[in-house]
C-alpha cells in the first residue's frame, strides 16, 4: 500500500479583515527597524507657563488612543525651540509613555506645537516603511497592546526600557494597504469626536435651558396660550406624601431578587437595579423591618453626595445613604421634582456645613423649600428638560456603539 503524504501547508500570516484587492503575506518587523528616530523625554522638560500655545505633553495627557487636555501644561516659545532642537513633534509621529502607566500611546494631533514631559519617548515612523497613523492605531490594538504588556516592568509604576520598546514587534504590510487601514480607522475617530462634540453642544444646551427655566426668563404657555400663574414657593412636606427613611443595618445575605442599592449603582434619571445584582428577600424584609420604596419615589442623597438623584422604577431598597420622597401626584410631577432636587445640590450642602460628615435629616427634607410652579408648567418644564436627556442618552449610546464598532476593528485589521 502506498503511503499517502501529507502536504503541511504554511498559514498565510494575514488579519481576518482586509480590504479588496490585497493578499500578500504581512510581515513581522521590530520597531526599531521601521522608526526614523526615538526621542526620549527622560530627564529633560521645558519650563511651565500659565497658559501659551505651546503645548507640553505628560504621561498623565495619553489615555486610550487619545490626547487628553485636561491638565495639560504650557511652556514659553524658547522653551519650545529649545526642546524642539531634538526633534519636532509632527502629525504622523507617536506619543508614547514609559511610565505612570507605561505603554500607553496616541498620534501627535495636527496643527498643535508640542513638546514633552519627563517619561515620554516620541517615536518618528519613517515614513518609507510604515504610516505613523497606521502604527498609532496598532499599538491601540489587542495584539498591540499585548506586545508591550510583555515587555512592561513594575506592578504598582509600571515603566518600559527605551531597549524593550526598540524590541516591540508590528505586522507590516504595504504602504497603500497600511494607509487605507488607518484612512478608516481615522474615519471611524472623526464620528466619534463629532458625536463626542454634538453630546457636549448639547450639554451646554441643556444647562443654558435650566438656568433660563428656574430663573424665569424662559416661560411656557397654559393651552389656551396664556401665561401660567407667577412661582411660589414650598416645602416639601407640602409636596410630599411620604418620607422614607431607610434602617441602618445592612443586611447579611445579598443574594434575595428584590434590588439592593447603593450609590455607586445609580446612573441616570431612573434606577432599577444594583449592578452588582445585589437584592434581598421578603423574608429578610420582614426581619430586619427594611423600608421597601415604591415604583416612582424619588431617591435623594442625604449624605456625601448631596442633591444625588434617582426615580425608582421598580421596588427596591437601598442603604442609608438616601431618603426617599414619595410625592403627591396631585401637587407635584415627579420628574420636575427630580430636576429641582438635583439643581438644588449646592443648597442642600450648605445646610449640612458645619458637620464633620455631611448629612441631612428627614427634619431638614421636609423643611426644604424649592420653587413651585403650577402643576401643569411642571409637567411641561419636566418634560423639556427630558426630551434634552433623551437626545443626550440617545448621542452617547451611539458614541458607544462606535466605539464598540472600532474595538472590533482593531482586533480584526491587525495581526
Amino acid at each position: 500500500m502506498e503511503a499517502t503524504k501529507v502536504l503541511n501547508k504554511k498559514k498565510l500570516l494575514a488579519p481576518k479583515l482586509r480590504f479588496k484587492g490585497f493578499s500578500d503575506e504581512w510581515q513581522i518587523s521590530k520597531i526599531e527597524k521601521i522608526l526614523h528616530a526615538l526621542i526620549d523625554c527622560e530627564h529633560k522638560t521645558a519650563p511651565y507657563i500659565d497658559d501659551s500655545e505651546y503645548l507640553v505633553v505628560r504621561t498623565n495627557n495619553v489615555r486610550n488612543g487619545n490626547l487628553i487636555y485636561d491638565d495639560i501644561k504650557y511652556t514659553t516659545k524658547t522653551g519650545f525651540e529649545e526642546w524642539t532642537k531634538r526633534g519636532l513633534p509632527r502629525y504622523g509621529d507617536i506619543l508614547f509613555t514609559r511610565e505612570a502607566p507605561a505603554g500607553e500611546s496616541c498620534l501627535v494631533p495636527k496643527n498643535k506645537k508640542i513638546c514633552l514631559g519627563q517619561r515620554m519617548v516620541l517615536l518618528k515612523p519613517n515614513d518609507q516603511k510604515v504610516d505613523g497613523p497606521y502604527l498609532s492605531y496598532y499599538l491601540q490594538s489587542n495584539s498591540g497592546i499585548r506586545n508591550i504588556d510583555n515587555v512592561i516592568i513594575g506592578t504598582t509604576v509600571t515603566r518600559i526600557n527605551i531597549a524593550d520598546i526598540y524590541k516591540l514587534k508590528c505586522p507590516v504590510t504595504s504602504l497603500i494597504e497600511q494607509q487605507k487601514i488607518s484612512s478608516f480607522l481615522s474615519a471611524v475617530d472623526e464620528k466619534i469626536q463629532l458625536l463626542t462634540c454634538k453630546k457636549e453642544l448639547l450639554e451646554q444646551y441643556k444647562k443654558g435651558v435650566i438656568q433660563q427655566l428656574f430663573s424665569g426668563r424662559l416661560r411656557f404657555k397654559d393651552k389656551n396660550g396664556k401665561a401660567f400663574p407667577k412661582w411660589k414657593e414650598k416645602r416639601l412636606d407640602e409636596v410630599v406624601l411620604r418620607f422614607i427613611v431607610p434602617m441602618r443595618d445592612k443586611p447579611k445575605d445579598l443574594t434575595g431578587p428584590i434590588p439592593w442599592c447603593r450609590i455607586e449603582d445609580f446612573d441616570g434619571k431612573y434606577l432599577s437595579k444594583s449592578k452588582s445584582g445585589q437584592g434581598v428577600d421578603l423574608k429578610t424584609i420582614k426581619e430586619m423591618n427594611l423600608k421597601v420604596y415604591p415604583v416612582g419615589t424619588l431617591l435623594v442623597s442625604c449624605s456625601a453626595n448631596l442633591g444625588f438623584c434617582a426615580i425608582t422604577t421598580t421596588e427596591l431598597v437601598t442603604n442609608q445613604t438616601f431618603i426617599g420622597l414619595f410625592p403627591d401626584d396631585k401637587k407635584a410631577d415627579i420628574s420636575f421634582l427630580f430636576y429641582v432636587m438635583r439643581r438644588s445640590s449646592v443648597k442642600l450642602n450648605t445646610l449640612s456645613s458645619g458637620t464633620t460628615i455631611s448629612y441631612l435629616s428627614r427634619e431638614q427634607f421636609e423643611k426644604f423649600k424649592i420653587p413651585y410652579p403650577d402643576l401643569f408648567e411642571q409637567k411641561k418644564l419636566a418634560n423639556y428638560i427630558s426630551k434634552l436627556d433623551n437626545k443626550i442618552d440617545s448621542v452617547d449610546k451611539q458614541i458607544t456603539q462606535t466605539q464598540i464598532f472600532k474595538k472590533g476593528l482593531l482586533q480584526q485589521m491587525f495581526v
